[in-house]
């Protein structure tokens, strides 16, 4: 049923390409990856200190004193990300910012939204110290020129 309907209408299928093609040239001017895992990373360090989990009936809570710091902690890690996307210039910073945001998450929120926020963070955070912008040209791998790399063999070296 989703091929027919894009089957009947081929201006979606031209759409689509656009839109795809739009996004992967925005995707690629940017850490995206690093803003993506910061961003995410902030969520399970704001969630899980409010959550109530039930696991096999025994109801879990992991709610500390520590909840507004995590809220803030995991509220910094979203804002961190989106600046990652929209202000690439900051990319040290927001990506310092996070690795330190991270690991003080580990004591604070419940160690670190239970590893998932904490790992996110750390990955985004070196993504992000580590990209860097596109030069705008690919550079073309030397060429090799195989007639001024061959050897004379001698009649030493021949076998005879």
């Amino acid at each position: 049923m989703f091929f027919e309907f894009f089957g009947r209408r081929p201006e979606l299928r031209v759409i689509a390409t656009g839109s795809r093609r739009r996004f992967r040239r925005w995707r690629g001017e940017r850490p995206f990856w690093a803003g993506l895992f910061t961003s995410v990373a902030g969520l399970p360090i704001m969630y899980f200190p409010y959550a109530h989990l039930h696991l096999g009936g025994i109801p879990l809570a992991l709610s500390t004193t520590a909840g507004a710091g995590s809220v803030i902690i995991g509220t910094l890690l979203v804002v961190l990300g989106m600046c990652l996307w929209f202000h690439q210039q900051v990319r040290v910073f927001a990506g310092v910012a996070a690795l330190l945001l991270a690991l003080i998450s580990f004591p604070v929120a419940n160690f670190g939204g239970l590893f998932f926020g904490l790992l996110s963070g750390l990955i985004g955070g070196s993504l992000a110290c580590a990209w860097t912008p596109p030069t705008g040209t690919a550079e073309a791998p030397p060429a090799v020129n195989r007639a001024s790399t061959a050897v004379p063999v001698s009649e030493d070296q021949s076998g005879k």
